[in-house]
């Protein structure tokens, strides 16, 4: 490995590092990007999906129309921005390849290519807390509560569901587990530690007259 890749690979982990990973939580975590897929239990809600939920459950959180369609355009903007921004973070990255590549690129070339990919997704990241912003401040407090109830509800819901794939999960090894044993206990002429039972005394011959 020379040494100009080793100063960039090094220049990369510190902005990987020197950025929180929020744009990974919000807005590139496959289907929880704008489109409001579920995340796993364990990660924070993303923009898109919060925008989802509002919009999907408008009725019980007793959205007006108003707020409904104030909603969609936040949505629509939040994902030309992602769109636009990743686009442009691949066509960085692709040059950011090129010049590692090339031995003869001057240092600082790289670390301002790498600083440019870093700033959009810092880009990226701002312009989701913004819009998670914009979307509260349409709400009511009484909306607010409500949308909380939604997803204490929801993540209620997913934890069952979880707990539930976990006994079955349990319950189906321990069936095979018994499977095993009785089989291996009905192999002929087998104890249970899979050695060969010891064969039974024959009856002593009668004494020859």
């Amino acid at each position: 490995m020379n040494f100009t890749r080793v100063i960039t690979i090094g220049v990369l982990f510190f902005l990987a590092g020197a950025s929180p990973g929020v744009v990974g939580a919000d807005d590139k975590s496959g289907h929880s990007k704008m489109d409001g897929g579920h995340e796993a239990a364990t990660c924070r809600p993303s923009t898109g999906h919060y925008l989802h939920h509002l919009l999907k459950h408008s009725k019980e959180i007793g959205l007006t129309a108003d707020q409904v369609s104030k909603l969609k355009a936040i949505q629509l903007d939040l994902n030309r921005t992602r769109i636009k921004t990743e686009a442009d973070m691949q066509v960085s990255e692709l040059e950011l390849a090129v010049l590692t590549e090339d031995e003869k690129a001057d240092l600082s070339a790289i670390e301002t290519k790498a600083k440019e990919r870093a700033m959009l997704e810092v880009g990226l990241q701002m312009a989701a807390i913004k819009a998670k912003r914009d979307a509260v401040s349409l709400l009511t407090p009484e909306q607010r509560e409500k949308v909380t109830a939604e997803r204490e509800k929801m993540m209620k819901e997913m934890g069952g569901m979880m707990g539930k794939g976990e006994k079955e999960k349990s319950e189906g090894e321990k069936k095979k587990h018994m499977g095993g044993m009785m089989k291996k206990g009905m192999m002929g002429g087998k104890s249970g530690d899979g050695d060969p039972s010891p064969a039974q005394p024959k009856e002593e011959e009668s004494h020859q007259h």
